[in-house]
């Protein structure tokens, strides 16, 4: 699948303290549902031991959003915090259970769904900043990302006979496969498939059953989708034949991607930008939530530099307090985007705005600056992964870093070769950067990363438009840090297996939060 600004850089809009837990949980969960035709009675959750997910899936939300998804959620539904309670009150019976089975990926999701129909088994795997892959469905090997309107539908029929008799059908793609004695046919199309020549073929005895998966990313794909470039390299080559700005080479890059056109790409952006101008000011009127680690803070930051007693650093205070806030407002439930991820939701729009006010620039200029962001975001997506479980925080922060770097040179009116050169000097400075969330949450070192990210940014933005040499092209330092993320040990890799995770005091927090959660009454599912 190729990689879109708004499917995997910038957003989901969402709830929740991660995106790879919380967002892309619930976007399994969704794709689960539709596996059960809307019911479902009893579900089994699986993960691995090896993996990331036996340590951290109630604290940084897989629970969450994994059954806010299963009762049909979307991402920002402001019942996400209660779905574990909600869905058990509706009947449907939880079961969390740890696993050895050595899976590849370690955010893996194992479910087993009943019925009164039937049972089902997907796996699905999180590939960071809410993005999601269903890899398996019943045994078979599947490769789905809901970016496609899919029909599943069975037969008794072989692979090929059942190619033959869905030959009417019109879909985008059509892919049979052997499954036992029958086969498993899967339709995917960017509009819902017609009812009557399936339901035709139900009728004669040619399907044993369909299931019908709705999308769950904003932008589908197609087999005409197709993009203009996927690396740094290739959109300087370009560039040196057609100059633009770096925003309107991403505008370029996401129509082609999804069939959009280019004030439609603008538009959803300035969208986003709007909503992120809520969550700020969410932030700053201050924010309470009982379980999490660090409280308000943000409106002693603006006291005291509304009185002239913090050290001067210009625009970065103005930085430093939006990124403090949006970090509340996630923190508190509130609504966030990913960009890239939810970890790292708060350094690029936090420093962007900031500038873009001080600036006395519009909504578009941001919309516009954010864009150029996101299509660094698409050469790292493309190249690597935005999940701190494969990657660390390198993959988070020094991708928001990055993006920050060049979405900050964009607002300035600099150059493409400009931006990318920020984007590489950014990222160039927080390779290594390892994930250890304090008492397991999302929330510090978490802030001060963020914080780090937005100062790393303004530095390299401003370095860039000063001339400064990058050394290293930024392919090549997304390529340094994919190879350095091999080397990590999974301790360092959002496990809260090591680092500042296992102090005394990190594991102290954690004890107080869940005795006050009332954890290991088994109310979890995990009991």
């Amino acid at each position: 699948m190729l990689v879109s600004i708004f499917n995997d850089v910038i957003g989901p809009v969402m709830r929740g303290p991660s995106s790879s837990h919380c967002a892309a949980a619930l976007r399994i969960g969704r794709l689960g549902r539709d596996l059960m035709g809307g019911e479902i009675a009893e579900v089994l959750v699986e993960f691995d031991v090896h993996g990331s997910l036996p340590t951290t899936h109630d604290t940084q939300g897989s629970d969450m959003g994994l059954f806010g998804g299963l009762l049909g959620w979307e991402a920002d539904d402001d019942r996400l915090p209660d779905s574990m309670r909600i869905i058990q009150e509706g009947g449907v019976k939880v079961r969390i259970e740890t696993v050895d089975v050595r899976d590849e990926h370690p955010n893996t999701y194992r479910l087993t769904l009943k019925n009164n129909r039937g049972t089902h088994f997907l796996k699905a795997i999180s590939t960071g900043g809410g993005m999601m892959e269903v890899v398996e469905i019943d045994g078979v090997p599947v490769s789905l990302h809901g970016d496609a309107h899919v029909v599943l539908a069975w037969s008794d029929l072989s692979s090929s006979a059942l190619a033959d008799a869905l030959a009417p059908v019109i879909a985008d793609t059509i892919r049979c496969q052997a499954v036992g004695s029958g086969s498993l046919a899967i339709l995917a199309d960017l509009r819902p498939l017609a009812e009557a020549p399936l339901a035709a073929m139900l009728a004669k005895g040619q399907l044993r059953a369909l299931r019908r998966l709705s999308p769950v990313l904003p932008v589908l794909s197609s087999r005409a989708s197709h993009v203009p470039f996927s690396t740094c390299a290739e959109l300087l080559a370009v560039h040196a034949k057609a100059p633009a700005p770096l925003w309107k080479h991403a505008v370029a890059y996401e129509a082609a991607r999804g069939g959009l056109t280019e004030a439609e790409v603008v538009a959803k952006m300035v969208a986003l930008v709007c909503i992120l101008r809520r969550s700020i000011a969410q932030g700053l009127a201050g924010t309470h939530y009982e379980d999490r680690v660090l409280g308000f803070q943000s409106g002693g930051f603006a006291r005291e530099l509304a009185a002239g007693r913090l050290l001067d650093a210009g625009s970065l205070n103005r930085g430093i307090l939006y990124v403090t806030a949006m970090m509340e407002v996630k923190s508190s439930m509130g609504v966030i985007i990913a960009m890239p991820t939810a970890g790292a939701c708060a350094a690029l729009p936090g420093i962007v705005i900031a500038l873009a006010e001080d600036r006395k620039q519009s909504d578009e200029d941001v919309a516009r600056a954010l864009l150029a962001a996101g299509l660094i975001g698409v050469f790292i997506a493309t190249a690597w992964t935005f999940a701190a479980e494969v990657g660390g925080c390198q993959a988070e922060g020094g991708s928001a870093a990055a993006m920050a770097g060049a979405a900050l040179v964009t607002l300035s009116g600099g150059d493409t070769p400009q931006a990318c050169a920020a984007a590489s000097m950014a990222m160039q400075s927080m390779i290594g950067l390892i994930c250890d969330p304090i008492a397991n949450r999302v929330e510090a070192p978490c802030l001060g990363k963020n914080v780090m990210a937005a100062a790393n940014a303004l530095s390299c933005a401003n370095m860039a438009l000063s001339g400064f040499d990058q050394v290293i092209p930024f392919d090549e330092v997304i390529a340094t840090a994919k190879r350095v993320s091999a080397q990590m040990p999974r301790e360092l890799r959002c496990t809260a297996l090591g680092g500042l995770s296992i102090t005394p005091t990190s594991l102290a927090i954690e004890q107080r939060l869940l005795a006050k959660r009332g954890c290991g009454t088994g109310s979890c599912g995990c009991g």
